[in-house]
């Protein structure tokens, strides 16, 4: 299956009919600004209709957890994604089974076999010693592009701030692309307490340390996408969004959505704001 078209540029791209003069968000390929999109089971056809409305606002899908695994015409997903110059990850949980497994040399090979670009490696519900880790961050490097996450999917657990900053400076150093900060799909671990509730102080003790340009911040609901817009900008990267967000985030990151409008429109720059 073929991707449709390259659409008219948006308003936000500086298309003819961008009466509001909103300063250009960079295209894909993107570096920062990531949109990165869970998938937990979209057919071909929603596919197809996400890329129609929201492709050029979706940087990086993720199939959920093992969802890979068990989808049917996986090849023709992930054909279709890259027609539409989107690369696709294996959710975190799929590498640990593998680990928990011992299948780590076959699941090199499947990766391979269905030509993969990327892969996430993580430890968030299996007990993995950080020299593997890392060891495996920077054999996996070698052949992929890696996004490594720190973060225990148990919303009991919870990390000082210094092991966060250490163990996602390492995971930068032995090879990730970009390093990820847990969530879950449900916003109720990692940097969310169990009720919801971000942990600002972890992030903003993460961001003094890290470039927040080289991490992905898990944000699944508008309250946290919103909040990461305002404190840190429109380019920061922001995961586990649903296909179905993907528009009202971009409209957060454009200051189109009255959470954001005065931050982003009102800030006295919004250019300097949005520019790379």
């Amino acid at each position: 299956m073929q991707g449709f078209d390259t659409p008219a540029p948006s308003p936000a791209e500086g298309g003819t009919d961008g009466f509001l003069d909103l300063p250009a968000r960079s295209g894909k390929p993107r570096t920062h600004g990531l949109t990165h999109v869970i998938d937990k089971g979209l057919n071909l056809r929603d596919i197809e209709g996400l890329f129609d409305t929201a492709g050029e606002y979706v940087d990086v899908v993720k199939l959920g957890w093992g969802t890979s695994y068990v989808t049917r015409n996986l090849e023709k997903k992930i054909a279709l994604y890259r027609s539409f110059g989107t690369p696709v990850v294996c959710g975190g949980t799929l590498f640990e089974a593998v680990i928990a497994r011992d299948k780590v040399d076959e699941y090199r090979r499947w990766l391979a076999d269905n030509r993969f670009s990327h892969v996430e490696i993580s430890d968030g519900a299996i007990e993995l010693p950080r020299e593997r880790k890392l060891e495996l961050i920077a054999s996996f490097a070698d052949d992929f592009v890696v996004l490594s996450e720190v973060g225990s999917k148990d919303a009991e657990v919870v990390y000082a701030p210094y092991q966060w900053v250490e163990w996602m400076q390492e995971e930068l150093a032995a090879g990730a692309w970009k390093v990820i900060t847990e969530s879950r799909e449900t916003g109720t671990a990692g940097i969310f307490r169990p009720t919801g509730e971000m942990r600002t102080g972890l992030i903003d003790e993460i961001a003094h340390e890290i470039d927040v340009a080289d991490i992905i911040f898990e944000a699944p609901t508008k309250a946290s996408q919103a909040w990461f817009v305002r404190r840190f900008g429109p380019n920061v990267n922001l995961g586990n969004i649903p296909p179905e967000e993907v528009i009202p985030l971009e409209t957060l990151r454009l200051g189109l959505r009255a959470d954001t409008l005065k931050e982003v429109l009102l800030s006295g720059d919004p250019a300097a704001t949005l520019a790379d």
